[in-house]
């Protein structure tokens, strides 16, 4: 693969690893540079790479105590490279997962030949008897209110995530996020942190027809416009909504609204219009919003006031209705990307599309199912738990790694209330080559695919991988560039 002598001598790689398994050609290109380098050098880029990323406000932000921390976001150096026959996989998958999940959606708030006089007012895929009438009335994430929020013919969720993993079954579907998703504005900065500290080796890359990320800038753009109610007879004016420098995600923020030239709309910055509709202050001049992209998290619409005095939620809300404004994503899409719906993914394809699904999901159990908890009850210790009110990885318990007394505590916890979880089968992943304190380990890593919903839906050439530093932690707290290769 590469020099015995150099940097991977003592790589400890195996058949589960992207760089010296079966897709080791696929990474020759990028070990043969790092070997040129040296452990010196890797050293010299990693400090490079990290004095670059401070100087342009690369961060990621979490609450710690009601306090806003941020962090910089570490960038290994190695590139991670996906095979385009992989990409067209992967890209397949997610944009099938995303239609149906937006069919879902429709049916939710929107079910076909319903009437309010109609008894049954279920779901057709609940008529149908595919899901659970549970699953959706008593999802943490289903918002009544929200019926009314999308402009006729609108997919409610514009943006999603899909997060995966590779490994031994090859790319696995472990999560969708429809409702304010991350990821586009930091493969953005990825790439641009990568090609200003390895640009010899981007340079080789560009010639074999390396992906470029900024091409989905104009795709995102195009299907937010896309969504523009018909009010709207001209260019679609549009904005982004976020809480500001309070959001754990301003640094993105700031990065997308600059790549898609659209001004960035804050709750004390927006205005009612006289014909019904919202403006943006911007320079001191309004703007009317034809389309706000929403970065704020829904349960915070309500806690917002604006100069007018109006609630956010409430202010929206009236302009939706009035037809001036178009919301993407729609508030309510919780229901959809939600720990029990994952489970009945497969089924919704079935259901909506008449497709078997693309990608691969995990062995999932509803613990609110009796025959599932029977099933699980004695197992928790071999598996992963999760609170069907989770987002983001939170609440998660690996069973495996418990402790006797961590363990009898979940124990606890799903026997006195197991309608809150849901178990999973631990996932074999695949390893990539990662620099950890100035030498290369090999370390788990996540795949985050954005796709866009409007006239068509796709999948954005902007993957996100984002990277274990501590092994084992399950904690994905570093970030790659990730390579489209053919």
């Amino acid at each position: 693969m590469t020099d015995a002598s150099g940097v991977f001598a003592r790589y400890p790689g195996s058949a589960d690893d992207e760089a010296t398994g079966a897709r080791r050609s696929a990474y020759r290109p990028v070990l043969q540079a790092m070997d040129d380098l040296g452990a010196d050098g890797i050293g010299a880029v990693v400090d490079a790479i990290d004095r670059e990323r401070r100087s342009r406000g690369v961060v990621a932000g979490s609450y710690v105590d009601g306090r806003l921390q941020e962090r910089s976001l570490p960038l290994c150096p190695v590139p991670r490279v996906v095979p385009t026959a992989d990409w067209a996989h992967v890209a397949r998958g997610a944009e099938q997962r995303l239609r149906a999940l937006n069919a879902f959606l429709a049916d939710v708030y929107r079910p076909a030949g319903r009437r309010r006089t109609d008894p049954d007012r279920h779901p057709e895929v609940v008529r149908a008897g595919i899901v659970p009438a549970w699953v959706v009335a008593a999802s943490p994430g289903l918002r009544a209110s929200a019926a009314g929020l999308a402009v006729p013919g609108q997919q409610r969720a514009t943006v999603a995530a899909l997060d995966l993993r590779h490994g031994p079954r090859g790319w696995v579907a472990v999560s969708d996020h429809l409702r304010t998703p991350s990821g586009i504005g930091y493969a953005l900065s990825d790439r641009a942190s990568s090609r200003a500290a390895l640009p010899e080796l981007h340079a080789t890359a560009d010639a074999a027809g390396l992906a470029d990320p900024g091409e989905a800038v104009p795709l995102l753009r195009a299907a937010l416009a896309e969504a523009a109610p018909s009010a709207c007879t001209g260019t679609p004016q549009l904005a982004l909504l976020s809480e500001g420098p309070r959001s754990t995600s301003w640094f993105e923020h700031r990065q997308l609204a600059a790549a898609m030239g659209v001004p960035i709309a804050t709750p004390d910055t927006l205005w009612p219009t006289r014909g019904g509709g919202v403006a943006v202050q911007v320079d001191g001049q309004r703007l009317q919003v034809d389309v706000l992209h929403l970065r704020l998290d829904e349960a915070g619409l309500a806690a917002h006031l604006t100069p007018s005095g109006a609630a956010l939620d409430v202010l929206l809300g009236a302009a939706v209705r009035a037809g001036e404004l178009a919301l993407a994503n729609v508030p309510g899409n919780g229901v959809a990307d939600g720990e029990a719906t994952y489970r009945y993914v497969p089924e919704l394809i079935r259901f909506y599309l008449g497709e078997e699904p693309v990608l691969d999901t995990v062995r999932t159990w509803l613990l609110a199912d009796d025959a599932d908890l029977a099933e699980v009850r004695d197992r928790l210790h071999e598996l992963v738990v999760t609170p069907v009110d989770g987002y983001g990885g939170r609440g998660v318990v690996v069973g495996p790694r418990c402790s006797a007394a961590e363990l009898a505590e979940l124990h606890a916890e799903v026997a006195a209330a197991p309608h809150r979880f849901t178990a999973q089968e631990p996932l074999d992943v695949s390893t990539v080559p990662t620099v950890v304190d100035g030498s290369l380990a090999p370390r788990v890593a996540g795949l985050r695919v954005s796709t866009v919903a409007g006239a068509t839906t796709r999948a954005l050439p902007a993957p996100w991988t984002r990277v274990e530093l501590v092994e084992g932690s399950g904690v994905l707290d570093g970030s790659k560039d990730t390579w489209l290769l053919p």
